[in-house]
Parts: C-alpha cells; sequence; structure tokens
C-alpha cells in the first residue's frame, strides 16, 4: 500500500459540528476510486485534507507511503488535482497558463512544448491557446484546469467535481482522460454528484454523509441514484435514533 493514497482516520471539525470524523480510505494505483455524497458530506474537505491544503486535528494523510505533511516537491510533482474550480491566471493565456502548471510539476523545459501540445489537443483547447484564461466560459476553464492536472501524467489525481460546467463533450474528453490515466497506473479520487457518470469509470465507489464513510456502492448496480438515496436515508434515521447529528 505505500503506492496508495491513504487517509489513516483522519478528523478535522469546524464551528458548528461540521467536518469529518474518522475517515480511513485507501484509494490504490490502477484505480479509479469515487467519493459521493450529498452536498455538504464532507467530500471537499476530504480531498483538502489529502492533498495538505488542510491539517487534520488527528489522523495521518499519506500520499506514496510519504505523509503530505512531510511531502516534498518531488512527491507534489507526481500529483495532479483540481479542487472546487480551476487554478487559471486570467491575464495569461492558455498557452502561460499551461507551462506554469508544467513548471510547478519539474517539468523540464525541453519536455513542456510537446506535452502542452499533446494536453490542448486532448482537451480540445487548440482554438483558444493564446485566448487568456479570463476570456474563457466556465466550461473552457474547467477544461483548462484538468488538463494542468493531467498533462505531467500524474501517479496520484485528485478531482473534485470535475464535470461541473463542462457540456457532453468535456465530460467524454474527462472520461477519456481518466481512464487512461488509471490504466496506466495512476490512482485516482474523484468526487462527483453524477451517479450515472461515476458509473461510467468508477472501479470503486465510497458513499460519504455527516462528515463520515458509510459503504460503498456497485458501480454495476442497474439503480445506483436509488442504492445510494438509500443509503444516506438509512444513515440519517440511524444517527436520528441514536441522537447523532444531522446531515
Amino acid at each position: 500500500m505505500t503506492d496508495a493514497m491513504m487517509l489513516d482516520r483522519v478528523s478535522r471539525s469546524y464551528r458548528g459540528g461540521a467536518g469529518v470524523r474518522e475517515v480511513s480510505l485507501a484509494v490504490r494505483p490502477g484505480e479509479v476510486h469515487a467519493l459521493v455524497g450529498l452536498n455538504g458530506a464532507g467530500k471537499s474537505t476530504l480531498m483538502k485534507l489529502l492533498l495538505g491544503m488542510l491539517r487534520p486535528d488527528s489522523g495521518a494523510a499519506m500520499i506514496g507511503g510519504v505523509d503530505v505533511r512531510r511531502a516534498d516537491a518531488r512527491t507534489w510533482s507526481k500529483l495532479g488535482q483540481l479542487i472546487e474550480t480551476p487554478l487559471a491566471y486570467g491575464e495569461l493565456t492558455v498557452r502561460a497558463n499551461l507551462d506554469i502548471a508544467a513548471r510547478l510539476r519539474g517539468v523540464p523545459s525541453i519536455e513542456r512544448p510537446a506535452m502542452i501540445a499533446e494536453a490542448v489537443t486532448a482537451f480540445r483547447l487548440t482554438e483558444y491557446l493564446n485566448r487568456r484564461a479570463r476570456s474563457l466560459s466556465l466550461g473552457n476553464r474547467q477544461r483548462l484546469g484538468i488538463a494542468a492536472a493531467l498533462q505531467h501524467e500524474p501517479a496520484y489525481v485528485v478531482l473534485d467535481e470535475p464535470t461541473n460546467a463542462l457540456d457532453p463533450a468535456g465530460t467524454i474528453l474527462l472520461r477519456e482522460a481518466v481512464i487512461r490515466r488509471a490504466s496506466q497506473g495512476a490512482a485516482v479520487l474523484i468526487s462527483s454528484h453524477h451517479l450515472d457518470e461515476v458509473a461510467r469509470i468508477a472501479d470503486t465507489i465510497t458513499v460519504m454523509n455527516a462528515g463520515r464513510i458509510i459503504g460503498g456502492l456497485d458501480p454495476h448496480d442497474d439503480d445506483l441514484e436509488r442504492a445510494f438515496f438509500q443509503s444516506v436515508l438509512r444513515d440519517d434515521e440511524a444517527r436520528s435514533e441514536a441522537g447523532g447529528p444531522s446531515a
């Protein structure tokens, strides 16, 4: 499991009681692991803890066997992530944004032009290559963010609601890119509320509710949405009967 992304009994609380509690999760190389839950379930918080963007109150987050609190540039260079909204410098062009993203991952200058050209083609951004990011539509900014996260072929991928603002064509491009990275050995963690899309790409589906993992779903279930809502309802009812916090 030293090549996996792992959360070991991680907790993080916010004022008012929200957060995540005692969450353990492993995302193995070659696996697309989907994290699903209602808004406020704790998916984004969990991903930020895994990426070191938040500090846990207890527990540990590890990438490739390295505690993220002690991770160095070499570890981070193996990661590709998109959390909540794509990071793009509005005054810079698509090309410049991709170049900066590659530099931050330590990609040598001699390799960057070909890598960027491949990413631009893969996500159909060619006609926008010299456009400033702030002039792009929301969907094309999302494509840019995904391209920046994946262009260096990371061994670890963390994508939070990556289909946001994507049109059907963009969703298909994302799907193909995620499946390709996993087939090449990457460990992929992806959150989504689009269960039908999750079913097309996920090897493992984990359900979160009220800051905890409450079980999993079978990606091949013919009625995935029904199974999801039933699991959340059962958990809400069980916590209500026990006097626990509401979702």
